[in-house]
C-alpha cells in the first residue's frame, strides 16, 4: 500500500463544502427513504449539467437497466464497440439516487483523463427493487462488456460513492462466478463499512445519522462483517490494482482507509490518496475547485497504466 497526500485549499475547495451544506446536506437529512421512489425526477433535473463541449453519448441497448457510452473529445469513441481499454463506471447517489445525468460531466472528463470511452450504468436503486438487483445489474455489465470482445484486461471498473462500493463488490462477485479479473478499479471516495457506528465526527455534505437507516433498507439482518456484502472483509487477493481517493474532511475517509488496510493484508497493489480540504467525493464539484479536476487527472493515469 501506498499512502498519498495530495494538497488542497483553493478558494473553490472551501466555497464547495459551504454549499454541501446549505444544499446537499438538508436533502439528505430530511427527505424520507420512501420518498426515493421518485429519486428519478432528480436526474431529470440533471439535464442542466451539460457535460464538456465535444462529449459523445449514445445509449446502449441489452441491460436489465439503463447505461451509455460516454466518450470525451478527441478519444475514438468506436472502442466502445470493439476490444479496447474501456471504463466500466457505477455512479454514487448513496444507493437510492442520481443516475446518469448527474453524473456525465465527471465521466466525460474521466473519460478524456485515461482516453478512452466510459460505459456508465444507471443500475436499478432500492426501495424500487431489492439490493441483489442492484449488484446484479453491475455484473451483467461486466458480463456485457466481455461478451462483446473487451478482454479483462482493458477493463477498469470505476465508480464514486455508492459506486466506489459497487466498484469492489462487482470484480468479487464476477470473479465468483468464474469471471477473470479486471485491470484495475478505481475507488472516489468509496463507501465501505457496513459498521455504521464505528465512523468518527461529521461531514459537511453526508448526514451520518441517515446511515443505520439506509443500512436496515439495503443489507436488513446482515452482519457488519458479513464478506458477502461487506468488501473489506472478503477475499481481496483476487482483485486487481486499485486507486482509492478520499477528502481528508469527508467522514468516508475511514471507509477509504479501511478499504487499503484491508488489500495490503491481501497484498493487491494499493494507492489510497488523501486529498487536503476535499469534501465526499469532491471530483464532482472539479467546476469549482480545481483539486477535483487534478484528482481526476490522476485518476485517468491509473486507467493508462493499469
Amino acid at each position: 500500500m501506498v499512502v498519498e497526500e495530495r494538497p488542497g485549499g483553493s478558494l473553490g475547495s472551501r466555497l464547495v463544502p459551504l454549499l454541501a451544506r446549505l444544499f446537499v446536506y438538508p436533502l439528505l437529512a430530511w427527505t424520507p427513504f420512501g420518498l426515493m421512489r421518485f429519486a428519478a425526477v432528480i436526474d431529470l433535473m440533471a439535464v442542466v449539467l451539460r457535460p464538456p463541449r465535444g462529449t459523445r453519448t449514445a445509449r446502449v441497448r441489452g441491460l436489465g437497466c439503463a447505461a451509455e457510452w460516454v466518450t470525451a473529445k478527441g478519444v475514438d469513441h468506436r472502442t466502445g464497440r470493439r476490444a479496447g481499454r474501456v471504463i466500466l463506471y457505477f455512479h454514487g447517489g448513496g444507493f437510492v439516487l442520481c443516475g446518469l445525468r448527474t453524473h456525465r460531466r465527471l465521466v466525460a472528463r474521466l473519460s478524456g483523463a485515461a482516453g478512452a470511452p466510459v460505459l456508465s450504468v444507471a443500475y436499478r436503486k432500492p426501495p424500487g427493487v431489492p439490493f441483489t438487483d442492484t449488484v446484479e445489474d453491475c455484473v451483467a455489465a461486466y458480463r456485457w462488456l466481455l461478451a462483446r470482445g473487451h478482454a479483462a484486461g482493458d477493463i477498469v471498473i470505476a465508480g464514486d460513492s455508492a459506486g466506489g462500493y459497487l466498484g469492489f463488490l462487482t470484480p468479487l462477485r464476477a470473479v465468483a462466478e468464474g469471471l477473470p479479473r479486471p485491470a484495475g478499479i478505481v475507488a472516489l471516495s468509496p463507501f465501505i463499512d457496513l459498521d455504521h457506528a464505528a465512523r468518527p465526527g461529521k461531514d459537511p455534505y453526508l448526514p451520518v445519522s441517515r446511515l443505520p437507516a439506509l443500512g436496515g433498507l439495503l443489507w436488513p439482518g446482515i452482519l457488519p462483517t458479513d464478506p458477502l456484502w461487506g468488501p473489506a472483509h472478503a477475499d481481496l487477493s483476487v482483485l486487481p490494482p486499485v486507486l482509492i481517493q478520499a477528502g481528508s474532511r469527508e467522514v468516508l475517509r475511514s471507509d477509504a482507509e479501511l478499504m487499503a488496510a484491508a488489500l495490503d493484508r491481501a497484498g493487491v497493489p494499493c494507492r489510497l490518496q488523501i486529498w487536503h480540504g476535499q469534501v465526499h467525493a469532491f471530483q464532482v464539484f472539479a467546476d469549482l475547485a480545481r483539486e477535483g479536476m487534478a484528482a481526476i487527472g490522476e485518476a485517468g493515469a491509473f486507467v493508462r497504466t493499469v
